[in-house]
């Protein structure tokens, strides 16, 4: 139980609820009177969605409703929750049944996610929002933002083109010029959406130079929004 509260960021206040997030309902079925995670699950479960949901609605503001909803569902499902799990090293914690311990139930995705949801909403209770947001964050910030790259990942022209059709503006424009000798010139470019300049970058190479131009407009594009039409 410690070594899981240092892992999960948070010192709770009532261990009850700690433990009762861990217990599963094939334990509680041989252990009379005690409750299962379930509620906490329930719980959990729309805490999760509704720091996810924040989180990507103020930190993408260029995303479609559809998107976002890609997006949150990117990171918030059981596949992924399984993963954290294994992160946390939940399998040995938790509490089963003998027949569910027996048959692999510490393994199991669904048993772990579940349990992941019901941590959540256990850390809501005992330390309120904060805590709890604190905790999705951490364990799934880098996912979101990984996510959030989308096919394209890294390739910023790809990305910034995409998101200037999807607004309604007109097909960015890079201008690129160089400097120094053949064996080692350096690369500079300047992209524009209609008349305005949104991105300037360099490097070593023309496309180095057009995806950092590319990055730092993509950037300009989300703050700006619709100003910029």
């Amino acid at each position: 139980m410690a070594e899981l509260s240092a892992k999960l960021g948070h010192q709770f206040s009532d261990p009850a609820l700690l433990a009762q997030a861990l217990s599963h309902r094939s334990w509680c079925a041989e252990t009379p009177g005690q409750r299962s995670n379930e509620r906490l699950e329930f719980l959990g479960d729309s805490v999760l969605g509704l720091v996810v949901t924040r989180h990507i609605f103020v930190t993408y503001p260029g995303l479609a409703e559809g998107e976002l909803a890609k997006l949150r569902a990117a990171v918030v499902n059981s596949v992924t929750l399984a993963h954290v799990a294994a992160e946390l090293t939940l399998g040995p914690a938790l509490r089963l049944g003998k027949g569910e311990d027996a048959s692999g139930g510490r393994e199991k995705p669904s048993i772990l996610a579940d349990a992941v949801e019901a941590l959540i909403g256990a850390v809501y209770l005992d330390g309120g929002w904060d805590a709890a947001a604190r905790l999705v964050m951490d364990r799934l910030g880098d996912r979101i933002a990984s996510a959030a790259t989308g096919p394209g990942g890294d390739d910023y022209k790809t990305r910034f083109q995409e998101l200037s059709a999807r607004l309604g503006y007109q097909l960015p424009t890079y201008v690129v010029s160089d400097r120094g000798p053949d064996h080692a010139k350096h690369f500079f470019a300047r992209v524009t959406v209609g008349d305005r300049e949104l991105g300037r970058g360099s490097g070593r190479s023309k496309k180095q130079a057009e995806q950092a131009a590319a990055r730092e407009a993509w950037g300009a594009l989300l703050e700006l929004g619709d100003s910029v039409a």
